[in-house]
């Protein structure tokens, strides 16, 4: 059987593939890649299905053998990556000969990175989707080492590309694009007004379900209670002490206090490449 055997996972490496839709009413989020753009790439390289599951790696810290010839690509975050002791380049097709270890050192800029493996993880599917939600205990169980990580069956297209160009990470400011609402009207104008013209650093009370930001308290124009209502990963939600939450890929399906603005999808990547000390700017 070819596998992935996780020998050290860093400080957190899950399984993701595109997520899992359409369970929102029951309480289940998406999940999925936090960085979709970095995953999607990683199964492109490979010639993989979409969907194929894939480890993401947070700050770096994997380490991995192979069981069985395996075919592998590492993108995301620009980390270092070494086979067997050898210097290897991020954002390629790389081969992993039966017994090879490959490892993944801090990356230099951002916060994610990703393995994808030629044939795909296959671990076993929960409500359709193999990606481990932090925040619902849905999915696979987060791999520890010595965990035993099954292969799928090579697709039968082949790699076009060995390598792909990327476009540098910012390294200490990222530009975000925010539509208003939809509770903007819970907070005063100078709130809204601070909000896009002040910079939000995140946090080390970050993770995959949210990154906390730091800067000027955005402040309410409306006191009481909102009932709770469905939120979205993008959604820029403002507790009592007027510091903005960024939901990320595991955040929950309803919450009770008012959204200011909400990111644009396509920006999230971004978004989720933000490591803490960061500084996020909002703008329409």
């Amino acid at each position: 059987m070819r596998a992935l055997e996780v020998l050290d996972t860093g400080i957190l490496t899950t399984v993701q593939d595109t997520g899992r839709f359409g369970h929102a009413s029951l309480g289940v989020g998406a999940s999925g890649a936090a960085d979709r753009d970095a995953y999607a790439l990683a199964n492109r390289l490979l010639a993989n299905d979409d969907g194929a599951a894939a480890l993401e790696v947070t700050f770096g810290g994997l380490r991995a053998r192979a069981h069985g010839d395996l075919t592998v690509a590492v993108t995301g975050a620009p980390c270092p990556v070494t086979v067997d002791g050898r210097g290897a380049a991020p954002d390629s097709v790389l081969y992993l000969p039966d017994g090879a270890e490959l490892r993944l050192g801090p990356p230099r800029t951002g916060l994610r990175s990703y393995v994808a493996v030629r044939g795909g993880i296959d671990v076993e599917p929960v409500l359709g989707s193999r990606s481990t939600d932090i925040l619902a205990g849905l999915g696979p169980q987060v791999p520890g080492p010595g965990t035993l990580l099954p292969i799928g069956a090579a697709p039968r297209a082949f790699p076009v590309v060995d390598l792909a160009p990327t476009a540098p990470l910012p390294e200490t400011e990222v530009s975000l694009r925010v539509v208003p609402g939809p509770r903007d009207d819970w907070f005063t104008p100078e709130a809204v007004t601070t909000l896009l013209s002040s910079p939000y650093e995140v946090t080390g009370r970050s993770d995959r379900i949210g990154a906390r930001l730091s800067g000027p308290p955005l402040r309410r124009a409306r006191t009481g209670e909102l009932p709770s209502e469905g939120i979205v990963a993008g959604a820029l939600q403002i507790p009592p002490d007027g510091d903005p939450v960024l939901f990320l890929a595991d955040h929950p399906v309803t919450g009770g206090y008012p959204v200011i603005a909400v990111v644009v999808s396509a920006d999230l990547p971004r978004a989720a490449q933000a490591r803490p000390g960061t500084r996020l700017r909002f703008h329409t």
